[in-house]
Protein backbone atom coordinates (compact mmCIF):
# COMPACT_ATOMS: atom_id res chain seq x y z
CA UNK A 1 0.00 0.00 0.00
CA UNK A 2 1.27 3.48 -0.85
CA UNK A 3 0.01 7.04 -1.12
CA UNK A 4 1.08 10.28 -2.74
CA UNK A 5 0.91 13.29 -0.42
CA UNK A 6 1.47 16.99 -0.90
CA UNK A 7 3.40 19.05 1.65
CA UNK A 8 5.51 22.18 1.38
CA UNK A 9 4.80 22.55 -2.34
CA UNK A 10 6.23 19.09 -3.11
CA UNK A 11 4.65 15.70 -3.73
CA UNK A 12 5.99 12.54 -2.10
CA UNK A 13 5.26 8.83 -2.57
CA UNK A 14 5.02 7.31 0.90
CA UNK A 15 4.61 3.82 2.35
CA UNK A 16 4.18 2.69 5.97
CA UNK A 17 7.56 2.35 7.71
CA UNK A 18 9.30 4.76 5.34
CA UNK A 19 11.64 7.53 6.61
CA UNK A 20 11.33 10.73 4.60
CA UNK A 21 12.79 14.25 4.52
CA UNK A 22 10.21 17.02 3.93
CA UNK A 23 10.31 20.83 4.16
CA UNK A 24 10.01 22.12 7.72
CA UNK A 25 6.97 21.07 9.75
CA UNK A 26 5.97 22.58 13.07
CA UNK A 27 6.35 20.30 16.08
CA UNK A 28 8.98 18.77 18.31
CA UNK A 29 10.83 15.51 17.79
CA UNK A 30 8.71 12.52 18.73
CA UNK A 31 5.35 14.22 18.14
CA UNK A 32 2.77 12.98 15.66
CA UNK A 33 1.89 14.77 12.42
CA UNK A 34 -1.04 14.13 10.06
CA UNK A 35 -0.86 14.71 6.31
CA UNK A 36 -4.38 15.36 5.03
CA UNK A 37 -3.54 16.42 1.45
CA UNK A 38 -3.56 12.93 -0.09
CA UNK A 39 -3.57 12.91 -3.90
CA UNK A 40 -3.57 9.16 -4.60
CA UNK A 41 -3.89 5.88 -2.69
CA UNK A 42 -3.03 2.45 -4.08
CA UNK A 43 -3.61 -0.92 -2.42
CA UNK A 44 -2.94 -4.13 -4.34
CA UNK A 45 -4.46 -3.52 -7.82
CA UNK A 46 -6.91 -0.85 -6.64
CA UNK A 47 -5.97 2.82 -7.24
CA UNK A 48 -8.00 5.82 -6.03
CA UNK A 49 -7.14 9.24 -7.46
CA UNK A 50 -8.36 12.46 -5.84
CA UNK A 51 -9.67 15.54 -7.57
CA UNK A 52 -7.46 17.21 -6.29
CA UNK A 53 -7.47 15.49 -2.87
CA UNK A 54 -9.10 12.33 -1.51
CA UNK A 55 -11.63 13.03 1.24
CA UNK A 56 -11.32 11.00 4.45
CA UNK A 57 -7.83 9.56 3.87
CA UNK A 58 -4.97 10.59 6.16
CA UNK A 59 -1.31 9.67 6.43
CA UNK A 60 -0.07 9.47 10.01
CA UNK A 61 3.61 10.19 10.67
CA UNK A 62 5.98 10.78 13.57
CA UNK A 63 8.55 13.61 13.54
CA UNK A 64 11.98 12.02 13.94
CA UNK A 65 14.34 14.99 13.60
CA UNK A 66 14.36 18.74 12.91
CA UNK A 67 17.54 19.76 11.06
CA UNK A 68 19.05 22.00 8.41
CA UNK A 69 20.06 21.04 4.89
CA UNK A 70 23.46 21.58 3.29
CA UNK A 71 24.75 25.11 2.88
CA UNK A 72 24.04 26.82 -0.42
CA UNK A 73 26.54 29.58 -1.28
CA UNK A 74 25.33 32.59 -3.24
CA UNK A 75 28.11 34.60 -4.88
CA UNK A 76 27.35 37.74 -6.90
CA UNK A 77 29.95 39.62 -8.93
CA UNK A 78 30.05 42.32 -11.57
CA UNK A 79 33.17 42.48 -13.67
CA UNK A 80 35.33 45.62 -13.64
CA UNK A 81 33.16 47.29 -10.97
CA UNK A 82 34.64 45.88 -7.75
CA UNK A 83 31.26 44.48 -6.74
CA UNK A 84 31.32 41.13 -4.92
CA UNK A 85 28.83 39.73 -2.41
CA UNK A 86 28.96 36.31 -0.78
CA UNK A 87 26.08 34.97 1.31
CA UNK A 88 24.89 31.53 2.34
CA UNK A 89 21.67 29.79 3.24
CA UNK A 90 20.65 26.53 4.96
CA UNK A 91 17.09 25.33 4.42
CA UNK A 92 15.17 23.93 7.42
CA UNK A 93 13.98 20.35 6.97
CA UNK A 94 12.12 17.71 8.94
CA UNK A 95 12.67 13.94 8.94
CA UNK A 96 9.44 11.98 9.43
CA UNK A 97 8.67 8.29 9.90
CA UNK A 98 5.46 7.23 8.11
CA UNK A 99 3.34 5.20 10.54
CA UNK A 100 0.21 4.28 8.56
CA UNK A 101 -2.28 5.28 5.87
CA UNK A 102 -5.78 5.36 7.28
CA UNK A 103 -9.40 6.29 6.55
CA UNK A 104 -11.10 8.91 8.68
Amino acid sequence: MYAIIKTGGYQFRVEPGMKLMVPRLTGDEGTAHTFEDVLLVAKDDKVVVGHPFIEGIKVLAKIVEQSKGPKVVIFKRKRRKGYERKTGHRQHQTWVQIEKITKG
